[in-house]
Formats: structure tokens, C-alpha cells, sequence
């Protein structure tokens, strides 16, 4: 499990990177300063959480216990909802589509599975093993 959570948060990275450099370089230019705001979150908590999911991996092979395996599965969907649903918010707002407002609903969802993320890890920091599987 740990080499999984490392290798996506290398992909959530490479992401986080090229989706930053698109906003900088091609959104700034054509949609409004607030959609970029909102896009440019997007980006930043995915990174954030790409170093969290990446310190999770790294700590399941210290402590392999279902705490640190959910810390990380609660980083990648968090990451998806959270910073997916402000990409798509920025779409909306670029290509004025209203009625999908309701999208913005789901990033507090993908916040809330952020904070159990790094209570889970921080729990799962205290026991060395509970029921786990190493999968790798």
C-alpha cells in the first residue's frame, strides 16, 4: 500500500505542477481573476495534500495500521473532490454556465476528508500495526 500512495502523489504532483503552470501562463488570459482564484486553490490544497499523501506513504512502512492506510485514502479522494470540484467550478464560471453552482457543495466534502486525512494520520502514528494488509 505505501508504494501506491507514493506513486499517486506523484501523479497528483506532476498534476499540481502542469495544472499551476496552465493557470499562470493561459487562464490568467483568458477567464477572470476570481475563476482563477478558485482554480489556483484548487492547485495549491492539491499539493499541500500531495505531501501528505506522499508522508503517508512513507509512514505505512513504518506503522502499517489501517490508520495510515485510511490517512491516505482519505488525501486521494479528498483531492479529488476537494480540488476536482473547484476545477470544475472554474470551467463553469470560464464558459458562464449557470445552473451548476451545486458543484461547489461538494468541496466541503473533499475539505472534511482533508482534516479526518490528518487525523487519521496522526493517529495511526501511535499504533504499529492494526489488522493490515501489506499490500504493495
Amino acid at each position: 500500500m505505501h508504494k501506491r500512495f507514493i506513486r499517486i502523489a506523484a501523479v497528483f504532483g506532476f498534476l499540481s505542477v502542469a495544472l499551476g503552470a496552465f493557470a499562470a501562463h493561459y487562464l490568467k488570459e483568458h477567464i477572470s481573476d476570481y475563476a482563477v482564484n478558485i482554480f489556483e486553490t484548487g492547485v495549491r490544497y492539491q499539493f499541500y495534500h500531495v505531501f501528505a499523501l506522499f508522508s503517508a506513504g512513507i509512514l505505512y512502512k513504518e506503522f502499517p495500521n489501517r490508520f495510515i492506510r485510511w490517512a491516505g485514502i482519505f488525501f486521494i479522494v479528498g483531492i479529488i473532490l476537494f480540488s476536482g470540484s473547484l476545477y470544475c467550478l472554474t470551467y463553469i464560471k470560464g464558459a458562464v454556465m449557470p445552473g451548476y453552482k451545486w458543484i461547489g457543495a461538494i468541496t466541503p466534502i473533499g475539505g472534511l476528508l482533508f482534516i479526518l486525512g490528518w487525523i487519521f494520520l496522526f493517529i495511526g502514528c501511535f499504533k504499529k500495526s492494526i489488522s493490515h494488509s501489506k499490500s504493495q
